[in-house]
């Protein structure tokens, strides 16, 4: 799945948008998502200036929208401007090693349940398939 079609399926958009490219998509099961993490990403002006590290609380969230765009296929539903998919909790993150510029993060995510609305994940992000971050997360859908 190309930009195009990942911005059909979330709503962030520059600076918040954390996925550049899916690379692979089984609904109701799992998908792999990729972040190209470059100099120019906006927080690396703060975090850190003389050594440059990307937060580990965008790095769960990159896990977090990579979930929602397998929610959203899984269901064949697209978002709409009457609900809104939120982040509402991390179980068990743990950060392995850091994310810096250059690096390409592979974000694995696979559905563990979902129950009644509530939808829980297991997210990994690696980089040269070194384990970088994972953490459990949970997500809903609800109307606006």
């Amino acid at each position: 799945m190309q930009i195009d079609e990942i911005l059909k399926y979330l709503p962030h958009r520059y600076p918040f948008l954390l996925i550049d490219r899916v690379m692979s998509l089984d609904p109701g099961e799992r998908i792999v998502a990729l972040k190209n993490v470059t100099i120019n990403e906006p927080f690396f002006v703060g975090h850190f200036p003389y050594h440059p590290v990307m937060p580990g609380v965008l790095i769960v969230e990159a896990m977090a929208q990579a979930a929602a765009i397998l929610t959203f296929h899984t269901r064949n539903h697209l978002p709409d401007d009457k609900s809104i998919y939120y982040f509402v909790g991390i179980d068990g993150a743990r950060f392995k090693r850091p994310v810096v510029p250059g690096d390409q993060l592979e974000l694995h995510v696979s559905i563990v349940r979902e129950s009644r609305g509530l939808w829980k994940f297991r997210g990994e992000a690696r980089v040269d398939a070194q384990l970088a971050a994972e953490a459990e997360l949970l997500c809903t859908l609800r109307p606006l």
